[in-house]
């Protein structure tokens, strides 16, 4: 399968957008377990490792089936060199049936998200740019980069924590910091396709999009 262009029939064409649009990946259960993209999931159809679902229906399409569909007036398509093809935004894998059991990665923008932009001594949320990650246990007593010991704190609360732990400070954590629970695999929402919401539930959608 050779993909050269994705356009829409009023002539436009676009040589990325519509490959690395959002496709949502059912495991065999049709439970939900990854948001790959487009150009993925034709990948995984062509192989014979996934089905398109019609969201309307529930209808499966093979690749040989989904092949011979004509897309619709001003809908996208991926031209290949033979022909143009329909873009999924539903496939089922046929031989999975286990939840994704991903971590959540450890970064600034996750550590921002899970504590929701406040300050873990304090409780104040004066912003990003007067906020810092404070090692509970400082690095130079040892302490790791990590989700059990990595918080948010304001300016003023780090300053005065500095290199000690809160307990040598006289200062006091509002929680415990834990590795969040949420599962890394749905879009999010500035990619939401409607008709996912018939597999999956809004609680889901604001995590990250497989790159």
């Amino acid at each position: 399968m050779s993909v050269a262009t994705c356009e829409r029939h009023n002539g436009s064409k676009d040589l990325s957008p519509a490959l690395q649009r959002p496709t949502l990946v059912l495991n065999r259960s049709w439970q939900p377990v990854n948001v790959a993209t487009v150009a993925r999931a034709l990948i995984l159809l062509w192989n014979d490792s996934a089905k398109v679902v019609d969201p309307i229906d529930y209808q499966l399409f093979d690749w040989s089936d989904w092949s011979r569909l004509v897309p619709d007036q001003d809908e996208p398509f991926i031209q290949s060199v033979r022909q143009r093809i329909r873009v999924p935004e539903v496939i089922t894998l046929t031989q999975f049936d286990r939840m994704p059991t991903q971590a959540v990665t450890f970064s600034r923008r996750n550590v921002f998200k899970r504590d929701n932009m406040t300050c873990q001594y304090c409780g104040k949320q004066p912003g990003s740019n007067e906020l810092t990650i404070d090692h509970v246990v400082p690095r130079a007593q040892g302490g790791q980069s990590s989700w059990t010991n990595c918080v948010l704190a304001c300016v003023e609360c780090n300053s005065r924590k500095a290199d000690r732990t809160p307990e040598q400070a006289g200062m006091r954590l509002m929680k415990k910091p834990v590795r969040p629970a949420w599962k890394p695999i749905y879009a999010p929402r500035m990619n939401r396709i409607e008709s996912w919401s018939k597999f999956i539930s809004e609680a889901y959608w604001n995590v990250e999009l497989e790159s």
